[in-house]
């Protein structure tokens, strides 16, 4: 990378300072304005000078580039390693080996002992030949601790989780094998579905963690097949009222008629189980389901397909809206891993579809997701005329 106004004749350490500002303020050739880069950039030239210094570098390590351009690079980023020694004169990028053309990001310290992630790139004319300027990239380290916060979380999440099953599991099977011929044929059968029930359990947890696993990393895959979503939410209210929830707390209202929908059949479910299973255990009254015809939250299409769940419960405070789909949020009832609507939102957005949060008019909470028609996950193939 070349900077504009940075050549400077050997020998001549006076009226430099005046050029590096100028440099500063100069887009590289590429017309380019580092200073809408991300991250902080820092450069020096051959001598080892600051000629480049950008808005993020500023904003990272709170020094203005103003009182060091100019300066060298090792006073402008008096940079230590975690065992407090100077980096620079650890890695010497100028007189060191000349087969090194760079530095791996790594943590250091800025004085005052602020972390940041640092690495450089050595710029030379030729293979094997001097040094001509380097490049320093300097990022926060806050984005990487709140994700290394989160993943510390899930695990605590998770191993609490898994304790309380797994210890009936084993406590359960234990007992059994132990003493089988002292239990009733009753009292076996009252605790070999408390083990199937935490079996289930553990597999649900395990399932949340293989779809955040794949959130997470972009991976979600989506089989779009023909979906009846109208159908589809009639099953989940048919299974409550089988398992006692009273017929008349549901309420399924369906628009028609409704675009074709084309969506992952099991994700949906699972998206419906997740927002119905809030509104039964959380909510209070009746659950009314809305299913409408809408405006496709993708653009290109005409029409897509919207849901509303709804209660007529307390509702989620307005301070927590903004929290609702993030891991680990569980409301004022605990209960649960705090997952469940994290996923709901990557599965929505992995279909191209959007989803909110508010209040119903009833003064509960409402759950709406809208999907797109979308298209299926293969191409139909008419069969060859044959002679």
């Amino acid at each position: 990378m070349s900077v504009a106004g940075t050549s400077t004749a050997p020998g001549e350490p006076e009226g430099r300072d005046a050029r590096y500002a100028s440099a500063s303020r100069n887009g590289d050739h590429a017309g380019l304005d580092p200073d809408q880069l991300p991250d902080g950039l820092v450069v020096a030239d051959e001598h080892g000078r600051v000629v480049r210094f950008n808005a993020a570098a500023e904003r990272i390590t709170a020094v203005r580039a103003a009182d060091v351009l100019g300066q060298p690079l090792e006073k402008a980023l008096p940079l230590e390693d975690l065992e407090g020694r100077r980096w620079w004169q650890l890695t010497d990028p100028y007189g060191g080996l000349a087969i090194r053309v760079r530095q791996p990001e790594r943590n250091l310290l800025l004085p005052g002992g602020r972390e940041v992630l640092v690495c450089a790139r050595y710029v030379r004319a030729e293979p094997l030949g001097p040094v001509r300027s380097v490049l320093v990239s300097l990022r926060d380290t806050e984005a990487r601790r709140r994700t290394e916060r989160s993943h510390a979380e899930l695990i605590a999440t998770v191993a609490h989780e898994l304790r309380s099953p797994l210890t009936s599991v084993k406590g359960f099977t234990a007992t059994l094998l132990a003493k089988w011929e002292r239990f009733t044929d009753d009292q076996k059968r009252l605790m070999l579905e408390t083990v199937d029930a935490d079996a289930d359990r553990v597999t649900r947890l395990i399932a949340e963690l293989l779809d955040i696993s794949r959130i997470d990393s972009g991976r979600l895959e989506v089989r779009r097949q023909p979906v009846d979503i109208g159908a589809a939410v009639s099953r989940h209210i048919q299974a409550y009222v089988a398992a006692g929830q009273p017929a008349d707390r549901f309420l399924l209202r369906i628009e028609q008629p409704l675009p074709a929908l084309w969506a992952d059949p099991d994700k949906v479910d699972q998206v419906l189980s997740n927002l119905i299973e809030n509104a039964v255990r959380h909510g209070e009254g009746t659950v009314t389901i809305d299913v409408t015809p809408c405006a496709s939250p993708r653009d290109g299409e005409e029409t897509g397909t919207s849901v509303t769940v709804s209660d007529e419960g307390p509702g989620i405070p307005e301070e927590s809206m903004n929290r609702v789909f993030t891991r680990f949020w569980r409301g004022s009832k605990r209960g649960g891993t705090g997952l469940g609507l994290y996923i709901v939102k990557g599965i929505v957005e992995a279909h191209g579809g959007t989803i909110t949060v508010g209040r119903a008019p009833v003064g509960g909470a409402e759950f709406r997701f809208t999907l797109p028609v979308g298209a299926p996950a293969f191409e139909f193939e008419l069969p060859r005329r044959v002679g």
